[in-house]
């Protein structure tokens, strides 16, 4: 059996609404016809395709394989079977059988076979080629993935709109009813109801929804997710109520397979968490978060805000998106419980390159390893040093996609470290004299700080950059020139970390 893929990041596709397309002439000839959907579309002429299948596609084929089978008709009805069934069990979702120039029908047997096996079977015609097939199915993906987009964004936006009103929770769960197409409730850990919207559920999905409730308020994962027929049930722990019977959870009934609704579901659970939060509450503790707003706005200094936000420690996050995932940052806020989240730019104007995502998350939560997210975690830091911790969690993250790990954390030296010995002054200092050959060459610097601390990797330094080992290569050399030295010496090369490292606080993010 073939290992087990994360689902399609694809929008699914209806096979009917391929069939439904006069100028491809395809025609269905078995298996089931109702609820069929494909994410993609391979060709292949092999006997045994299933190592190159990820599931979700149309396997489309000539039949030229069957040439290879000897043996008579039994032979080739037992092959045909097999065939069948190998597909299925690699997860495909149909069978395209091309007409012409091998075969001047379907094989009978191979009707026979889908039937059984319950793949369904589409003929395609002589005048069709397959990269017809494979354009028509990209195209209603593009078109279904822009829908969702659509969609998506106008969620989005309803439900902020909705955050701005009067009694803004109530009219956050109905916004959300209406664009999950579902039920919308907030329960707190021992179940009870504080407000609902859209069509009430019937009794298994209330009570579904209640243990949900109480998995994720008894300090468990930060959502939860349950399947009954027909329902896709989601509860997300709302930040700011304490566990057990005070904890608040979002639950959310929505159609079974609707991808979209839990992303917009993740939205809402962090507009729910600002609104029911303690910052949503009035007293001293909400007053000074906004005067600490205002007079950042105004211009205002951290060191100056940092009183009005009390001694509160933060830790920053850096976060980059898998390519088995189409989560949004919402959604990672979520997980993390916080609301404060920075998205990054536009992903369609970053030019390919993954957006930046930075949240800062209080100290006193814990930090884990994210679905589908590749984190970078820096120690948990006061206001004031926040610039600081957020160049540490972006090298934590580089860290983490050189090393393929789904988080690293960045440790500060003790007190008792090296470093301590040394006063900061004369340490910047002899820092700047040494790394002065590299001002002005700001790749080169920071290539020097990656394979220092990947320990001469040129392959995870290629990794942690974005750029080819070889590249990495000729850098390390023209470093070795300018710095004179031999960064082979392991003397050298802790006399140039120890600079580095001096030189942190005067880095800016990156």
């Amino acid at each position: 059996m073939p290992r087990p893929l994360p689902p399609p990041s694809t929008p699914p596709v209806p096979l009917a609404e391929l069939l439904a397309r006069t100028d491809l002439g395809l025609r269905q000839l078995a298996g089931p016809r109702e609820g069929v959907a494909l994410h993609w579309v391979h060709t292949s002429e092999m006997a045994d395709p299933v190592p190159y299948l990820l599931g979700g596609e149309m396997l489309l084929t000539a039949g030229v394989h069957l040439a290879e089978v000897t043996g008579g008709v039994s032979a080739v009805d037992a092959y045909l079977d097999g065939y069948a069934a190998r597909t299925v069990a690699a997860g495909a979702a149909a069978l395209g059988f091309g007409i012409a120039p091998v075969h001047q029908t379907v094989p009978p047997a191979l009707v026979a076979a889908c039937d059984r096996h319950g793949l369904p079977l589409v003929e395609v015609p002589a005048g069709t080629p397959f990269t017809a097939v494979e354009s028509a199915v990209w195209q209603a993906v593009t078109q279904a993935r822009h829908r969702e987009l659509t969609r998506l964004s106008e969620a989005q936006r309803a439900l902020a709109a909705a955050a701005a009103r009067p009694e803004p929770a109530t009219a956050v769960l109905r916004a959300l009813a209406r664009h999950v197409h579902g039920w919308t409730a907030l329960l707190t850990g021992d179940g009870a109801v504080r407000g609902a919207a859209g069509p009430p559920p019937c009794a298994a999905v209330r009570a579904a929804a209640g243990r949900l409730a109480q998995v994720v308020g008894d300090g468990g994962p930060s959502s939860a997710t349950d399947t009954l027929p027909g329902a896709s049930l989601s509860a997300y722990a709302l930040t700011g109520r304490g566990h057990g019977p005070q904890a608040l959870a979002l639950a959310v009934a929505a159609e079974a397979h609707d991808r979209p609704a839990h992303t917009i579901a993740g939205v809402a659970a962090v507009l729910l968490s600002l609104i029911t939060g303690p910052a949503a509450e009035p007293g001293p503790a909400a007053a000074g978060h906004c005067a600490a707003l205002v007079r950042l706005l105004l211009g205002g200094h951290p060191d100056e805000v940092a009183p009005l936000l009390g001694p509160q420690r933060w830790s920053v996050v850096r976060a980059e998106r898998r390519r088995d995932t189409t989560e949004p940052a919402a959604a990672l806020a979520a997980a993390l419980g916080t609301p404060l989240l920075d998205p990054g730019p536009d992903p369609a104007a970053a030019q390919g390159a993954a957006p930046a995502v930075r949240a800062l998350v209080p100290a006193e939560r814990e930090i884990t390893a994210q679905p589908g997210w590749t984190l970078g975690v820096s120690a948990p830091v006061p206001l004031t040093e926040l610039p600081a911790a957020d160049r540490h969690a972006a090298t934590a993250l580089r860290r983490a996609l050189a090393t393929r790990a789904a988080l690293v954390r960045h440790r500060s030296p003790g007190p008792h470290g090296i470093t301590a010995l040394v006063a900061p002054d004369d340490a910047r200092r002899h820092a700047q004299a040494l790394l002065s050959p590299l001002d002005g060459a700001p790749q080169l610097r920071l290539t020097l700080h990656h394979w220092l601390s990947l320990h001469g990797s040129w392959d995870r330094t290629a990794t942690a950059l974005g750029i080819h080992r070889n590249t990495v290569r000729q850098r390390v050399a023209r470093l070795a020139g300018l710095l004179d030295t031999d960064l082979d010496d392991p003397d050298v090369r802790m006399e140039l970390w120890f600079a580095l490292r001096a030189l942190d606080r005067d880095t800016p993010p990156n």
